[in-house]
């Protein structure tokens, strides 16, 4: 028992400067700064519940009874359980056609801004394609001048896109912002060297962008494909402006119009205060309700891209 104790006092005796300094930090640490990273964590805490709270409170106001949300008494958990919003708005037909237009806008325009962004994106990132500071300039020149509304509606017209789906998808084809992201990316991310190897083995500029850029840049994919997504899903100024067929109208201008329907009923109800205030919650409900069918496919996705969002903001913004 004396001789192993005796090593580890020798042991002890030989540590470097460096490991000794060390431990003590970390007993330091352990004693001193326990206060503050207490306080650190609480910080957190109240940030997380500052931000996920109004969500909650939409949450269980849609299940509750809108006398008691009305009353202050719904606060952490639903008062009153009731699925009346959710069937007011789900018995109108409109909603599903709505559902329906926006998935296909939103599948067939995300994927054709991908299609699009992608390959602009890493032609502008080619040193050898001389005019890509040109066009990179025309296409930040976009950013800050626009031709305006009118103008807007006139070429529409004229390219035949009113009351078309094609109004949704073809004049957001190219999102600039994307663009100049996907393109820091490749020129940061993507070493030169591989496509000097991918020359040696025979491969074109198309082949080596098919099968080499490409996989390795499910990051940047995920995160613009996540933006031009999220887009398109809350697409609403163009239904309001460009489209007059019901039949045609995303998700969000039906959920709108089911809105104004309602409080349109509510204002002409009669003039019976009882009546008004049934009214006045039934519109509480519907708009909750509302809140929920159109954010829900959004926060359902959005987990699914967390890492690759956050990975591809870091590489295509910091570093270019």
């Amino acid at each position: 028992m004396t001789q192993i104790s005796g090593k580890v006092a020798s042991s002890d005796r030989f540590k470097s400067p460096f490991s000794r300094g060390q431990s003590r930090q970390k007993q330091q640490k352990s004693l001193s700064d326990r206060f503050v990273d207490v306080m650190i964590v609480i910080a957190i805490i109240a940030v997380v519940v500052v931000v996920l709270y109004p969500l909650w409170f939409i949450i269980i106001a849609s299940f509750s009874d809108q006398t008691k949300v009305s009353s202050g008494q719904v606060t952490i958990w639903p008062q009153g359980f009731t699925l009346a919003g959710y069937l007011r708005v789900f018995q109108d037909t409109r909603i599903w056609t709505g559902y329906r237009n926006t998935i296909i806008y939103t599948v067939l325009g995300t994927a054709l801004n991908l299609v699009v962004t992608l390959p602009a994106a890493f032609a502008l990132s080619r040193v050898e394609f001389k005019p890509r500071r040109l066009l990179l300039f025309l296409f930040t020149f976009t950013m800050y001048f626009a031709g305006g509304l009118i103008p807007n509606y006139l070429l529409f017209k004229q390219l035949g896109l009113l009351n078309s789906m094609w109004v949704f998808i073809l004049p957001g084809a190219v999102s600039v912002w994307n663009l100049i992201i996907a393109r820091s990316f490749f020129e940061t991310s993507i070493p030169e060297d591989l496509h000097d190897a991918a020359q040696i083995d025979g491969l074109s500029l198309i082949g080596y962008f098919m099968r080499v850029v490409i996989p390795l840049s499910s990051a940047i994919i995920a995160v613009i494909g996540l933006y031009y997504f999220v887009g398109h899903w809350n697409d609403y100024f163009t239904g309001l402006i460009y489209i007059r067929d019901d039949s045609m109208q995303p998700l969000q201008n039906v959920l709108q119009s089911i809105l104004l329907a309602n409080q349109t009923n509510q204002m002409g109800s009669g003039n019976g205060g009882q009546n008004v205030m049934q009214q006045q919650q039934i519109a509480d409900q519907i708009k909750y309700g509302v809140i929920l069918v159109s954010t829900l496919p959004l926060l359902v996705i959005y987990p699914f891209l967390q890492k690759y969002f956050n990975k591809g903001v870091m590489i295509g913004a910091v570093k270019g």
